[in-house]
Order: structure tokens, then sequence, then C-alpha cells
């Protein structure tokens, strides 16, 4: 590949989507994962309903989109995965390509164990043994405290996800992606909607749709402020190598700024419409309890079911549930293994299956360290998080905002925020939302990373 003027790298030979819906699609996928299916729903319950939706779309559309949309255009500008793309420019912002690619190096092994204990639960529904997963809990602690079968769901998952990375981009990653994304809209509209027809369910969807500032005070808006920033990361692939790698692959020709503003549609819409789900059904069976509304991260795996449980047609609907929640994941940790597999093939210039193998070895080598971490080695912990736990909060809120940080810091004072306009202006004639990326980069966005850092250290949410 030969360079160009201002850091930019030909992409002439290098794969690529063969379409900017194939693109839209692919990138929405990667967003739309466990992130909006699982984690986003409990925050939403969790910070108050309607107030933490509010402040989530608030952020989703100036936050979020100025970070995606820089981390694209990085991407499209270079043609390299994420550590050939700081280095591309600025070499002595080098160490930040190695630090945000060890980011999916870390997540997606322990991505995949959760993957594979979406497919317990999709199989124990399909099978119609649903109602062997209600109950207090038990199920999926002696589920996960065991290591032979959380082993089997995982190695399947990580096979199944590395089949579709090793057909390539277009043959796989796009074909796949332009297949699932509608079935997995289909799906949520369809659950969506039947569960807002149960009775008194619509008290459910007027706690998590209207705000209530009842209540409301500084302290808690900062804890839901800081809780729809971290969700952001984790909903919206940012910071992890993901969408700098999937830039590398959009054509010139195809407009960015729309493109991005589509991807925050179908993930903060497919995020919106699981909490349609879920809130409004946890309403139903608890009769409005806090506490059930509060489970936390055990609601898709211990509260939902009994939810479905109680529910006339449960086990269909549960089983059309976890399908749903298969997609989602799926689509995630294949843009996950890709941005690792990349970043192995252009480091070493290995071509795709054999940098597809070694990031199916490392998956497993360091995968088995979270399958044990709930079961023959549930007494060891990191600073008193169980294996899994911990690299989620190393990854999530600690080495994400770092990289976010750094990334502001690069962009908006080292190269200036022109490296990005000049990017968007390569597909379209004009940049709308320029002076916006250009405020959020320079002064919102880095304040908002000093406000993820810190949080954990200084409040218990």
């Amino acid at each position: 590949m030969s360079k160009k003027q201002g850091g930019e790298i030909s992409t002439a030979k290098k794969s690529g989507f063969g379409s900017k819906i194939g693109f839209v699609l692919a990138a929405a996928g990667s967003a739309v994962g466990l992130g909006n299916i699982w984690r986003f729903p409990y925050l939403a319950a969790k910070y108050g309903g309607g107030i933490f939706l509010l402040i989530y779309v608030i952020l989703a559309v100036t936050f979020g989109f100025s970070l995606m949309i820089t981390e694209i255009a990085i991407g499209r500008r270079t043609g390299k995965s994420v550590i050939g793309a700081y280095k591309a420019i600025d070499k002595r912002f080098s160490f930040l390509g190695v630090l945000a690619a060890m980011v999916p190096v870390l997540i997606t092994p322990y991505y995949c164990v959760i993957g594979g204990w979406v497919l317990k639960y999709l199989t124990v529904f399909v099978t119609g043994s649903g109602s062997a997963a209600a109950g207090d809990g038990s199920f999926f602690s002696n589920f996960i405290g065991t290591t032979a079968e959380p082993t089997v769901f995982f190695l399947i998952y990580i096979v199944l996800t590395a089949a579709v990375v090793m057909l390539g981009v277009q043959n796989g990653i796009e074909r796949i992606s332009k297949f699932m994304m509608p079935v997995l809209v289909v799906l949520t509209i369809g659950i969506g909607i039947y569960t807002m027809t149960l009775d008194g369910a619509m008290e459910g969807v007027k706690y998590y749709l209207l705000p209530n500032f009842e209540n409301f005070t500084f302290q808690t808006f900062l804890k839901t402020v800081a809780a729809a920033m971290g969700q952001l990361f984790y909903s919206m692939s940012l910071a992890m190598g993901i969408m700098i790698t999937y830039g590398s692959y959009m054509r010139k020709e195809d407009a960015l700024e729309s493109s991005v503003r589509q991807i925050e549609i179908f993930d903060s819409g497919i995020a919106i419409l699981a909490g349609l789900i879920i809130v409004p059904a946890v309403f139903v069976f608890s009769g409005g309890n806090a506490e059930a509304l509060n489970a936390g991260p055990g609601l898709m795996f211990i509260t939902l079911p009994n939810v479905f449980e109680s529910m006339a047609g449960g086990q269909i609907i549960g089983a059309a549930f976890f399908v749903l929640v298969a997609l989602a994941a799926l689509t995630s940790s294949i843009s996950l293994m890709e941005t690792v597999v990349s970043i192995i093939s252009e480091k070493f210039h290995l071509k795709r299956i054999p940098s597809c193998l070694i990031t199916v070895g490392i998956c497993v080598v360091l995968g088995m360290l979270s399958v044990l971490g709930y079961s023959a080695w549930d007494t060891i912990t990191i600073f008193g998080y169980q294996m899994l736990d911990f690299f989620d909060f190393l990854t999530n809120n600690i080495m994400m905002p770092i990289v976010a940080l750094l990334t502001c810091l690069l962009i908006g004072y080292v190269v200036g925020t022109k490296y990005i306009e000049d990017e968007v202006l390569c597909g379209e004639q004009k940049f709308d939302a320029k002076l916006l990326v250009k405020i959020m980069l320079r002064f919102v966005c880095p304040v908002c990373m000093i406000i993820i850092l810190i949080t954990p250290f200084v409040v218990t949410l």
C-alpha cells in the first residue's frame, strides 16, 4: 500500500464492504448486541426508566455520534486496523493503537462465554423446557457453577462466530448482517407488541417512557449520566477498535455522516424496543415491585424466565426472545472477532484463516478463565471481582474511557478536527454536524471520559 498525504493510506488492495447498506447493517450489527438487549433494559429500570431513556438519547445523538463518526473516519482515511491507524495519524500515539487493540482481545473471550449462556437458554426454551429455568435463580447459578456444560456452549458459540469471520468481509460479515439484522428488528417489534398487550403492561410502559423528576436529586442525576455514558461504549462499540476496523472497509464514495446516523437509529431503536419488551413484562410479573425492576444483570437469565413462565404461551415467547438475544449477541461477537483478526493479519502479514485460528486459540484460553471463574476457580478473585467481572470492569470502566479520552485529545488538539472533516467530505457535499463534532471532541467528550473514569472510585452506583 502506498502512503498518501495527510496520513491517508491507499486501500486499493484491502477487502471491504460491497455497498453502503452492507456497511451500515454490519456496523449496526456490531453495535446491536447484549448491550442493547440485556444491559440497556436493566440500567433503564434501575435508573428511573424515562429519565435514563431521555438522558441516553441526548448523549447518543451528541456524545455517541461524535465518537463514532471520528472512529469510522479514522479507519476509512488510514485504511488500517486500529494499531496501524493511530500510528498513521501520529507515530507518537502508536501506543494508543496497542491499548485500543487490547480491548477486543480481552472482551471477545468473555463475550463468547456469555454468548454460550444465551445458547443454553435458547436450547432450554426451544426444547420446551423453559419452566426449568424459572424459580429462584438456582438454575442459572447451577449451570454456570459447573465446568463441562458452560465450556461446551462457549466452544459452540466461538465456532459459530469464527465460521462467519473466516468467510471474509463481503461473503461472511456483510451477507450474514443483511440477513440477521432485519430478522432481529422484526422479532424485537413483534415480541414488544405482544408484551404491551398484557394486562397491566401499560403501567410499565409509562414508567419506561415517561420521565418522572419527582425525588430526582443532583446526585441521582450524576449517577444516571455516568451509567448512560458507560452504556454508550458498551452498546455502540466505541473505543474498542471495531468502528475503526469497519471504517477501513468502507468505500470512499459512501456518505459517512448519514451512515453513522443510520447506525445510531438501528442501535438506539433496538435498545429502546428491547426495553419495551423487558420492563413492561417484568412490571406485569412483579406487580410493579421495585426489587424485580432492579434485578440488574440477572434480569435476563433469572427474572425473565419467571416472566415467561407466568405468560400464556410463554414457552414460545421465551424461545423467540432468546433467538433474538442470540442473533444480537452473534452480530457483536462477529465484529469483535473480526477486529482481532484484522489486527493479527495486518501486524504479522497473515491471511484471514490463520489469523482467525490464532484468534480462536486466544479466545479459548482467556475465555476458559471466565468459565472457571464461576466454577472450579470461583474462590479466586482479582480486586474482589470474579474473572469475567474483572475483565468487564477493566475494559469498560478503565481501558475504553482512556482510549476515547486520548482519541479526543489526538483529534481535537494534535492533528485538528479538520482531519475528520476532510474524510467526511470525501463521500458527501457537506458536513452538517461539523461544529457539533468539533465542540464535542475538544470540550465535552474529554470531560465525559473523566467522569466515567472517576465515577467507579468515588460513587457507588
